[in-house]
């Protein structure tokens, strides 16, 4: 059908319970466009028989609002365009929606937090910045690689010595272990609340694509299986060793659990671009991680 060649369609979408789309007609196909718009639905190849909306008439670009979806549900959308001669579709593209329910957390430090509620437990949904312990004292940032190497008390350290940035602070274990890092009502996760996390949301094989951010802004390409369809938004902050160094920021997210595996090193879980798994493995206490804190 020429009228259906005729179109060029572009969309875009988030990823919320609501949602943005549109599309741009580049040609009428001969006849004026009376209704155009976009129309989505739970199955595969939508139709305007389905939901949609009605954006205006005539060719140009458009915007779409999408409303009253259901949480943590995959969605296909397809523009559409009407004129004399019928009803052209654009290509389809898909989204998941968001089960998210949380609200705000802030340190002493004043930066705030968005939170989301994953089962029962209620999480940071960002990599934890503070330069403060909870009681206002200071937590030293040690850039000098000698004596971060021989610390046997809390320190934090921006990646590469960089100012502060989304990926938070990387925290050697001393600092957890005073029981005053994360905002007073929050605590770093243990073990066994890591694994009840990855539990809910199917396994370990399965829950890293379920938290990580989507697309590659953050995380190295190809970012793999990331939907981020809980809301967790985990980024890729690297790490630094025991010697001082720092290593893949992009490729990889580390964070401290609070729980011990001797007197020199603890439990970590982690996150790659290439791959869904979280990991659980133990490192050194002088290395430095991220963390993310959880509800008391």
């Amino acid at each position: 059908m020429v009228f259906r060649k005729s179109f060029a369609f572009s969309l875009q979408h988030q990823f919320t319970t609501t949602a943005t789309s549109g599309g741009n007609i580049t040609s009428d196909g001969g006849a004026a466009v009376t209704a155009r718009g976009v129309c989505w639905a739970t199955t595969s190849t939508p139709t305007t028989a389905n939901s949609k909306t009605t954006d205006g008439t005539g060719t140009g670009s458009f915007t779409s609002s999408l409303t009253n979806l259901s949480a943590n549900t995959t969605y296909y959308v397809r523009a559409y365009a009407t004129n004399s001669a019928g009803t052209a579709y654009g290509s389809q593209v898909s989204f998941i929606t968001k089960l998210i329910s949380g609200g705000t957390v802030s340190d002493v430090d004043g930066n705030s937090y968005s939170t989301v509620t994953i089962g029962t437990q209620e999480w940071m949904a960002e990599n934890l910045m503070t330069t403060k312990y909870n009681d206002g004292t200071a937590i030293p940032n040690v850039t000098n690689t000698t004596t971060w190497t021989w610390l046997t008390t809390g320190a934090y350290i921006w990646y590469n010595n960089y100012a502060a940035t989304s990926h938070g602070a990387l925290y050697n274990w001393f600092t957890i272990i005073t029981g005053k890092l994360c905002p007073i009502g929050w605590h770093v996760s243990s073990n066994a609340e890591w694994t009840t996390l990855t539990t809910y949301l199917g396994g370990e094989s399965v829950a890293g694509g379920k938290l990580k951010e989507t697309g590659t802004s953050n995380w190295s390409s190809p970012n793999t299986s990331a939907t981020n369809e809980t809301g967790f938004t985990a980024l890729p902050g690297g790490f630094r060793d025991n010697y001082g160094s720092f290593y893949n920021v992009g490729n990889y997210g580390y964070w401290w659990s609070s729980t011990e595996y001797n007197k020199d090193i603890a439990w970590k879980w982690s996150m790659s671009y290439n791959s869904s798994n979280v990991i659980r493995s133990s490192n050194y206490k002088h290395y430095g991680f991220s963390v993310r804190c959880l509800r008391d």
